[in-house]
């Protein structure tokens, strides 16, 4: 009997991904969907990567923003890929940068318990939440210390965006909410086996039109919108890997109840991707600033701009990450280097 994978936000760039990925090694998926009329776009998208198994492909209407739905999604499946999550807009009217209002902050939290209790309530085996770095290693600045699955990251951390506050609530509740189930039937262990995925900026090429939020700090290079490169370090995972690290958390007896940092090995900084497309996309470089951001400028621009408080966060943490969890409970390597990962993102945008 084929076993039957639930995945939520189905023509995500990632959630594409993980379809592909299941539908190859022989699973029967049923992708969640806003709207029905989303199925054939993606079945088409994946017809065109030569993907198998179309066949074992269907979908569900159903929103994270509401409880419609959720319950007939869940109906016979075995496991589900919790990959959806509410993303705030860039900006409001006139261009202003949009302020998240309570809602919006409670919205990625609201989404991911409502997919747990459909869950729970449907008898499903395992969920894989796609979690985010943002969770684990934005309070780590001790530039020696490696960040592991064991860090959370501070809440009231200065410079957190709104969007990785978000998710780092919503982790957290999620966790909660197993170990409250776990509780309340048979002791410490919940009924509901639970994993989480905690992607770094995530590249790598797309198959749809939906592409990660990390793809803007790409675009604002190839688009000159960044006149001046700071110094970033990034940790970065291409796609691919992410997916199959999803498959691999999904699969393995070792799983449950674990944290799984996705990251490639090593990192790369902004003005190095700046130079890699130079180098490597001469075509698509004529925009791509050679001038640099001095730490010091957005040092002193912090206490003024939200945007030069989340870069001094990011000038600010260890970019020592360690995925050796991954490697040990579910025998995953990442495949593609951060290069590979970056110049098929940048050839997957078309400015």
């Amino acid at each position: 009997m084929t076993d039957t994978t639930l995945v939520t936000g189905g023509n995500g760039f990632l959630a594409l991904h993980i379809t592909r990925q299941l539908l190859e090694q022989g699973y029967a998926v049923r992708a969640t969907v806003r709207s029905l009329s989303q199925g054939k776009v993606i079945k088409e998208t994946l017809g065109g990567v030569a993907t198998p198994h179309l066949e074992r492909l269907t979908f569900a209407q159903a929103d994270l923003m509401g409880d419609s739905g959720w319950a007939a999604a869940m109906k016979g499946v075995d496991s589900v890929m919790s990959v959806a999550s509410p993303v705030f807009p860039g900006s409001g009217a006139g261009g202003k940068k949009y302020v998240p209002t309570d809602a919006d902050m409670h919205a990625a939290t609201d989404g991911t318990l409502r997919i747990l209790r459909a869950a729970k309530d449907a008898h499903v085996g395992r969920v894989v939440m796609t979690g985010n770095f943002g969770a684990v290693g934005f309070s780590n600045k001790d530039l020696s210390r490696t960040t592991t699955e064991n860090d959370w990251t501070d809440e009231s951390e200065r410079g957190l965006s709104p969007y990785e506050k978000s998710k780092l609530i919503a982790e957290k509740r999620a966790w909660d909410y197993v170990r409250q189930i776990g509780r309340q039937t048979a002791g410490s262990v919940s009924p509901l086996e639970f994993v989480t995925v905690n992607p770094v900026a995530m590249f790598g090429p797309a198959l749809g039109h939906h592409v990660s939020g990390s793809f803007g700090i790409l675009k604002n290079i190839l688009n000159g919108s960044m006149v001046r490169i700071p110094n970033i370090n990034l940790n970065v995972i291409d796609v691919r890997d992410a997916a199959a690290l999803h498959v691999r958390a999904l699969q393995s007896p070792n799983a449950p109840g674990s944290r799984f940092i996705a990251s490639a090995d090593g990192s790369i900084s902004m003005p190095q991707i700046a130079d890699l497309i130079r180098r490597e996309r001469p075509e698509r470089a004529a925009a791509v600033s050679q001038k640099r951001l001095p730490n010091t400028l957005v040092t002193l621009a912090s206490p003024f701009s939200e945007e030069a408080r989340e870069a001094h966060l990011m000038l600010s943490l260890s970019r020592k990450v360690s995925t050796q969890r991954a490697q040990d409970l579910l025998g995953w390597t990442p495949k593609h280097t951060n290069e590979e990962a970056v110049l098929s993102a940048v050839d997957s945008l078309r400015m």
